[in-house]
């Protein structure tokens, strides 16, 4: 018998006051409309419940699109589906990095064309604590242009940020985004995931006029066990 492929999440779990970004408002998750005023409403022993959410677009774990750094970039309406879903995906280890920097070197012998990266550097263990908004890791510029002229087609981290904070100019959100090249952040759960041979999914609404937005980020794995072999190439 064969076995099942397994769905791995990859997300956060939004609610109620949670702080993805220090300064930002946290989610408002209320009733709009509460079961029990459903009552008045629908027939004896039928209720439902409206839900309402007030959030910013940066919560949770979610996809930037290029609009989000640049005005004539394309917005989550436009982002085409092969750029976000059933991506074949590659996990590049950085958790025994020597400082925050992730350069272009972690990268080398790794075939990312046409892939998901997805950037695994263990401080997603740290969400929810104060330590998770301090020293986080993040791609150096060098790192972001390689990804972008070796063809990646989608980036994510599962950190507070991809770019370091302390630079305004945000190189890495820059060069990827110029591309059309997505990128995820605050990514969970990259340690459950093989290095390669599996398919990844981060689909967010489909939002005019708008950069960012939460996103179930999952990965598909497949049928038969992994071989790191076909992630690099010989």
């Amino acid at each position: 018998m064969d076995s099942p492929r397994r769905l791995v999440d990859l997300s956060h779990t939004i609610e109620h006051g949670m702080v993805t970004l220090k300064g930002y408002p946290a989610p408002l998750i209320c009733d709009y409309l509460s079961r029990e005023a459903s009552r008045a409403v629908y027939a004896e022993g039928t209720e439902f419940h409206i839900g309402r959410i007030d959030m910013i677009a940066n919560t949770g774990t979610y996809v930037d699109s290029p609009f989000h750094r640049y005005a004539d970039g394309m917005d989550l309406s436009e982002l085409p589906l092969e750029s976000l879903a059933d991506l074949d995906a590659v996990v590049v280890r950085a958790t025994q990095r020597e400082g925050r920097a992730i350069d272009a070197a972690a990268f080398d012998g790794v075939e990312v064309r046409g892939r998901a990266v997805l950037v695994h550097t263990g401080h997603a263990a740290k969400w929810g604590t104060d330590d998770y908004f301090a020293g986080h890791p993040y791609l150096t510029r060098a790192a972001a242009e390689h990804l972008r002229d070796a063809g990646a087609r989608f980036v994510g981290i599962d950190t507070l940020n991809i770019d370091d904070m302390e630079d305004a100019t945000r190189p890495v959100h820059s060069a990827l985004l110029r591309a059309d090249i997505p990128i995820c952040e605050h990514m969970r759960g990259l340690e459950l995931l093989p290095d390669g041979g599996f398919r990844f999914f981060a689909v967010p609404v489909k939002v005019k006029a708008f950069g960012t937005f939460p996103v179930r980020a999952f990965a598909l794995l497949p049928r038969e066990p992994y071989s790191p072999s076909s992630s690099r190439p010989r």
